[in-house]
């Protein structure tokens, strides 16, 4: 895992520090758009999925965690101890938990790029794509979205052979990056429902002031 994860965050950076514009400079090849369409038809047809995440930050620093994602547009990563923080969507925005404080904060949903990839069905072609890099049996898909905090750029990295993702790579305005490693996942399971809810006793707050 550990090689694996080294080439595909090193495609990715590429790539991060390579993009300022903000169109595809190109047209995409035959092959790009058979390749982008199948994997468009093979992850639009699961359904759900569970498995572990690495996260890497911009300096280095490594998280581990579960996720569970379920089509249209919920997902919940949950960051291994000593970390109280988790991330969720529940079809509505994406919100930030922390389970000490027992606090959220919320953004938008139609503000996030990754949900290009959390749609009923995923249709990558018609996203605001900047970047297409095929090597090494990947291929990475690189996206960017204007928020109200300004440009955020997503590379999602899928698996040419499987049609899987494998990682997502995600640069916020400020420069700093975030990569994302899925590992030991498991495809079309049963996730509780209360995993995509925010406890009634958790209180708003303003996320300038966390």
């Amino acid at each position: 895992m550990i090689r694996r994860d080294a080439l595909l965050l090193g495609l990715s950076t590429a790539l991060a520090l390579s993009l300022p514009a903000l169109a595809l400079d190109r047209a995409l090849s035959a092959e790009e758009q058979q390749l982008i369409a199948n994997i468009n038809q093979h992850n639009s047809a699961i359904r759900s999925m569970a498995g572990r995440f690495l996260q890497i930050d911009t300096n280095g620093g490594r998280t581990e965690g579960t996720f569970f994602l379920e089509r249209p547009d919920k997902v919940r990563f949950r960051y291994n101890p000593p970390s109280r923080e988790e991330i969720v969507s529940v079809g509505r925005g994406f919100y930030v938990l922390n389970r000490k404080d027992e606090t959220y904060y919320a953004y938008p949903q139609d503000t996030i790029p990754l949900r290009q990839f959390l749609g009923d069905q995923i249709d990558l072609l018609s996203a605001n794509v900047v970047n297409v890099t095929n090597s090494d049996g990947y291929i990475s898909i690189t996206v960017v979205d204007q928020t109200v905090a300004g440009t955020v750029q997503v590379s999602l990295i899928f698996d040419t052979t499987t049609f899987d993702l494998a990682q997502w790579s995600l640069v916020e305005p400020s420069g700093a990056e975030l990569t994302f490693s899925l590992y030991d996942v498991e495809k079309d399971v049963q996730i509780p429902r209360a995993f995509f809810s925010i406890p009634a006793t958790y209180k708003g707050v303003d996320p300038s002031t966390r």
